[in-house]
């Protein structure tokens, strides 16, 4: 009964941002999806789906909380399931859901009709992500909370909010040591709510509080992104297998499995919803559907509510936006705007401005050799970082034209973030000598940068040396998978 009510409760909001997303017609299915099967939708429809249900699921409890109804399966889970109901009628009212139609995409991902050397290479991969899959989940049911960072900053809260079934304040520890009445402290007491809330829903959907199981949403995490990626890959053209291992390199990053396996941390979350922005980013640029601007938005502004830096990453949006928006002087305009934050950057670390008496003075002291064991010798990585600036250089002129070319920006400027918060250790304490640091802040980006290196790997393989349209014909895509 408890297995079955925790399925229940992981697969409400997967449902919930699924049935939300095909009441939008997002993504629009290709022209022939009747006969060839629309793969690229339903992968997109269920990896957005999921992140989305989660955002769902913890603002709903947040209104919960703020109109001062205590947690409980029915308050939560209630509501949510009669919106679900609500958007599957009327997509039904549209367009009756055919349990066929669901038969054939099974059918399509399991055999999708492909050359025989390709079908091999498609089975083999799927089968080794199944099984990847399939041992994380043993770790993830048979491994306590084992974090530090998840049980001093996260866990705390969901404990406490599980046990109250409402969001109670925490405070800083000298706040708690003066006596303030109906507060509690832990290490991260400013910390946003979406990672406890997810986690305290999982126990209220179990019935009892279980440090283990409440960590499940972490897997299927990790399975809706490689869904996501791999139909967001699939939407620009890139063939069926192409398009697997472009989501096999993402999901199989080392660092981003081991936050499945050690899981209740807040950055594997966080780098999959920023992912998810950023290719729902490139898809409106090249279309310029207003769902798909609409999308961005929503995981964009979320990044913020996951974890406090997803401030930075929301920001990062922006010189992307500018060159979509400015398509003749947009790139121009970013790259005179990097320089002048670098020259700014320079000045401050050569002077010691003063501003109402804060200095604005920045320490320069990058630990170069930290940085290259971090990125190029330790196993965190597998190739990544090799890969980016190979790919970086042979193919510099493809990433400033479209259609890469707002992608381009977003990911530039994350980089940008990336190396000033490293080389001027003083805007982040610490960093420069901490491993833990800079892999999961680099986590964070990881997933996107492999996203970029793949599409930049499709563009540089297309024959004649010419970009690929900066809108893919969805003809096309759906003839690809014949």
């Amino acid at each position: 009964m408890d297995f079955m009510a925790l399925v229940l409760g992981l697969a409400l909001p997967w449902c919930l941002g699924s049935s939300l997303l095909l009441a939008l017609d997002w993504p629009r299915p290709a022209a022939d999806a009747a006969t060839n099967g629309d793969t690229r939708g339903h992968a997109l429809r269920l990896g957005y789906g999921y992140f989305i249900g989660l955002l769902l699921l913890t603002l709903w409890m947040r209104a919960l909380a703020f109109a001062g109804v205590g947690f409980a399966r029915l308050s939560i889970g209630g509501p949510l399931l009669a919106a679900t109901v609500a958007l599957l009628l009327l997509v039904g009212r549209r367009k009756p859901i055919s349990l066929v139609a669901a038969r054939d995409a099974l059918t399509m991902l399991i055999r999708p009709p492909l050359p025989r050397w390709q079908r091999i290479g498609w089975t083999l991969l799927l089968a080794w992500l199944a099984f990847r899959f399939a041992s994380l989940a043993v770790e993830v049911a048979w491994r306590p909370l084992y974090p530090w960072d998840a049980w001093t900053q996260w866990a705390t809260k969901a404990r406490v909010w599980y046990e109250l079934s409402r969001i109670v304040p925490f405070v800083p520890a000298d706040v708690w040591l003066a006596g303030q009445g109906g507060a509690f402290f832990d290490a991260a007491p400013a910390a946003p709510a979406t990672i406890p809330l997810l986690q305290a829903w999982g126990s209220i959907a179990l019935g009892r509080w279980d440090d283990s199981a409440m960590n499940w949403p972490w897997l299927l995490m990790l399975v809706a992104l490689a869904l996501a990626t791999y139909g967001a890959l699939r939407d620009t053209a890139i063939r069926p297998l192409g398009a697997l291992i472009g989501a096999y390199l993402v999901v199989s990053l080392p660092l981003l499995d081991a936050h499945v396996a050690l899981a209740g941390d807040a950055d594997l979350m966080l780098s999959s919803v920023y992912a998810l922005a950023a290719l729902a980013f490139h898809r409106w640029a090249r279309g310029r559907d207003m769902r798909d601007g609409a999308l961005t938005l929503l995981l964009a502004l979320s990044c913020p509510l996951i974890k406090t830096q997803g401030v930075v990453w929301a920001l990062t949006f922006i010189p992307g936006m500018v060159v979509v928006l400015l398509p003749r002087r947009g790139l121009k305009l970013v790259a005179w705007s990097f320089g002048a934050a670098a020259l700014a950057l320079i000045v401050l670390a050569r002077t010691a401005p003063t501003v109402r008496g804060v200095s604005l003075h920045l320490d320069y002291g990058p630990a170069w050799r930290t940085l290259v064991d971090v990125y190029l010798m330790l196993g965190n990585w597998h190739l990544l970082w090799y890969g980016a600036f190979a790919l970086a250089i042979v193919g510099a002129r493809r990433l400033v034209r479209p259609p890469l070319a707002p992608l381009t920006s977003v990911v530039a400027a994350a980089l940008a973030f990336l190396l000033v918060a490293l080389v001027f250790p003083g805007s982040v304490a610490g960093w420069s000598a901490d491993f833990a640091a800079i892999n999961r802040t680099t986590l964070q980006l990881a997933p996107l940068l492999t996203c970029l290196c793949v599409l930049l790997w499709a563009e540089l393989s297309v024959p004649g040396g010419e970009s690929a349209p900066a809108v893919v014909p969805q003809a096309r895509i759906a003839a690809l998978d014949a």
